[in-house]
């Protein structure tokens, strides 16, 4: 396959719109994406026309506005290009349907904006991401919103977000007398982490097929101690699945690049390149879309859950943020000479300003019940946020900080004393892996997203935070009488206000923990307790000022939020119960029956060498586990019942992380308990090392 003939042959991208649409409605599209401009309505009816000609020269037969509501999924409802004239069938796609379609608002999370009998909500063109084919439909990215024009997505904030940057980045560059630049765009390279499982394993489980995560499963004797699988050999099977996903994820334009194993058993790791953050957000949905649907041909099941075994890593979605301009400078390219590069270290500070203001902002956006197993287990960033820039970034700042001259730390060559091995030069500083927030280069990884959430919700807080702190700054050096003097008395009195975000240390160790609570930084260890921080007077405030989102916006986001993580959480209680019931009780049960009957063969042989002493044992020892997990299955569906008394949501999600999430925990000590003490062909379901070791 030659990938740059096949690259986005599904894409109604740059290349064809310029071979099928007249010049000037070429150029019209061309000025509205690249510049943010309005777009020009009159030209809707020949981009229309041109895109279905070109679908159904594809061989698609169906249209539908894709959509990306308040779910971790994407959303669309296909219309077939078919129309009637005289009685004759025709194909037809207008502008009309271009540019707008519509939805039931009320059957997708609004938290209260829309109710049952307030059902129309709208579809938008989104003329900054391509439009695509899959499964012969023409697929038309668009934002969703409601009848009142409240956002009901994930794409229309962060749009916004985009635009407020853009805004604020723009005065910060006019100072530095950069005039050419006319845009400035945020940009994203998403990796994202992933489970591959046999299929036929994936369906003999009730939790990992209800719920997405195991809510059973004893400690593996072999887990990753060894450290063998990351980055080891890809086994047929994987290969074959990454080779057929490659194929179709560059057919839809994603710039899918790097492939590798990961840390625990079964697990991997696609990185694409990055791009701006819409398209990227586009393409991550697209990317765990395809997974799926590959997986799949290959009897296979692609798990997106962040922590779908206990005791092995569960997976992260790395979100790589940038700031470049349309003239592809890179803001946050420090250079050769970093400690000379003012308008490098301004964008670096306003990012350290942004993240320590706004800690809770941070945490709350990768806020879920999947992540809050993941957060914190040497596998994942703890809860605490801050920053790692490496020693080279933090001895210039601070340098600035006590008014010095900023040394650049000299490159060494990397000598590995074989002659015939090249040298290198080595990078000025290491990289932190246990970072939620490093600096690695030329962007900030911000490394605790969880694998199966939209990354919108995590750029939207990144953009419009940074945008803030620029804002504040421009309106401070636009007033400047000296503007090199304020420029460098604003960043001395940014680093001693903000440092205390910044720790390049392991950010794994309880020594941490205990710096971080005296240096006043926010530790907010589960969703219930970090989401309610959206909706606090000072964060509304701060997305009204940039236009991110309204009042309601922010209130219903904080409510969506709670009544999934409450919904997750009943889901998966619920699950526990039927299968402690139905499946794990009755397994014992002839387990026991069993065990019963060689006891009493034993002793009827009446030989009096204690040959039923330990069967007597384990028969006690497994009895008193399953009356122990039978009387917790009462107190859960107690607890549960419990909880449909309780009507304030924020009281609800704080009840079912500390009594629900409890119970859960225990039910699962007792029953990880009972499988490895009894028979494996009682068991009645495949265990971590059946499914983890059988692909």
């Amino acid at each position: 396959m030659n990938i740059v003939e096949v690259f986005a042959e599904n894409v109604f991208n740059d290349k064809v719109m310029k071979e099928k649409l007249p010049a000037l409605v070429y150029n019209q599209l061309k000025i509205t994406r690249e510049q943010g401009s309005e777009l020009d309505a009159s030209i809707a009816s020949v981009v229309a026309t041109a895109m279905k000609d070109w679908a159904l020269e594809k061989g698609a037969t169906h249209f539908t506005h894709w959509f990306q509501p308040m779910t971790s999924i994407t959303a669309e409802k296909h219309d077939s290009f078919l129309s009637k004239l005289d009685g004759k069938a025709i194909s037809e796609f207008s502008g009309k349907e271009l540019t707008r379609g519509e939805a039931d608002a009320s059957s997708f999370p609004s938290g209260s904006l829309r109710t049952t009998f307030e059902a129309r909500g709208y579809t938008s063109w989104d003329p900054n991401s391509y439009a695509f084919i899959k499964d012969e439909t023409l697929c038309i990215p668009t934002a969703f919103c409601s009848y009142g024009g409240e956002a009901l997505d994930k794409k229309t904030p962060l749009l916004r977000s985009m635009e407020a940057i853009n805004t604020q980045a723009l005065r910060i560059l006019k100072l530095f007398g950069n005039t050419e630049v006319t845009r400035v765009l945020s940009t994203v390279g998403a990796e994202q982490e992933y489970f591959l499982i046999d299929k036929d394993m994936y369906s003999k489980r009730k939790d990992l097929v209800l719920t997405g995560r195991t809510l059973f499963g004893a400690k593996l004797p072999k887990g990753q101690e060894l450290e063998d699988h990351y980055f080891g050999t890809i086994r047929p099977r994987v290969k074959a699945f990454m080779k057929e996903l490659d194929e179709e994820l560059w057919k839809l334009g994603v710039y899918a690049k790097t492939e590798h194993n990961e840390v625990a058993p079964c697990q991997h790791e696609l990185a694409p390149i990055y791009t701006r953050s819409n398209v990227a957000t586009d393409h991550n949905q697209l990317t765990m879309e395809i997974m799926k649907k590959v997986a799949e041909k290959h009897n296979l099941v692609c798990l997106l859950h962040e922590k779908p075994f206990a005791n092995i890593n569960g997976s992260g979605k790395h979100n790589n943020w940038s700031l470049a301009t349309n003239t592809r400078v890179n803001l946050l390219e420090a250079g050769s000479s970093p400690a000379e590069n003012a308008q490098f270290i301004l964008f670096l500070t306003a990012v350290i300003k942004a993240v320590d203001e706004h800690q809770d902002l941070l945490r709350l956006s990768v806020a879920s019940a999947g992540n809050d197993h993941r957060l914190g287990g040497h596998e994942a960033p703890p809860a605490i946020i801050s920053m790692f820039l490496g020693d080279e970034l933090e001895d210039i700042l601070l340098a600035i900080e006590k008014g010095e001259k900023a040394q650049n730390k000299q490159r060494k060559v990397m000598k590995l004393g074989v002659n015939t091995l090249p040298a290198f030069p080595m990078d000025t500083t290491d990289r932190n892996r246990t970072s939620p927030f490093a600096f690695t280069g030329n962007k900030f990884e911000f490394r605790m997203p969880g694998s199966n959430y939209s990354i919108s919700g995590a750029n939207v807080i990144l953009n419009t935070i940074v945008a803030d702190t620029l804002m504040q700054f421009a309106d401070t050096l636009e007033k400047a009488k000296d503007f090199n003097s304020e420029l460098n008395t604003l960043v001395a009195k940014v680093i001693t206000e903000h440092k205390r975000i910044i720790f390049n240390g392991n950010n794994y160790s309880s020594s941490w923990v205990e710096e971080a609570e005296k240096r006043g930084l926010l530790n907010l260890k589960s969703a219930d307790e970090a989401i309610p921080y959206f909706k606090l007077e000072e964060n509304i405030a701060l997305f009204e000022r940039h236009k991110v989102f309204n009042r309601k916006e922010v209130e219903s986001r904080t409510e969506i939020l709670l009544d999934s993580y409450v919904k997750t959480i009943n889901i998966e209680a619920l699950t526990m119960i039927e299968m402690v019931k139905r499946e794990i009780y009755p397994a014992t049960n002839l387990f026991l029956l069993d065990l019963s009957k060689t006891i009493k063969a034993k002793k009827d042989l009446t030989l009096d060498i204690g040959l039923a002493s330990e069967d007597l044992e384990l028969f006690e020892h497994i009895s008193k586990l399953t009356q122990k997990t039978l009387l917790e299955v009462k107190n859960l569906e107690k607890l549960l019942d419990d909880a449909k008394k309780i009507t304030d949501i924020e009281t609800l999600a704080h009840f079912y992380h500390n009594s629900i999430l409890s119970s859960m925990s225990y039910i699962r000590h007792l029953c990880d308990e009972i499988e490895v003490n009894i028979g494996k062909n009682y068991y009645p379901m495949p265990t971590y090392t059946d499914i983890l070791f059988s692909v």
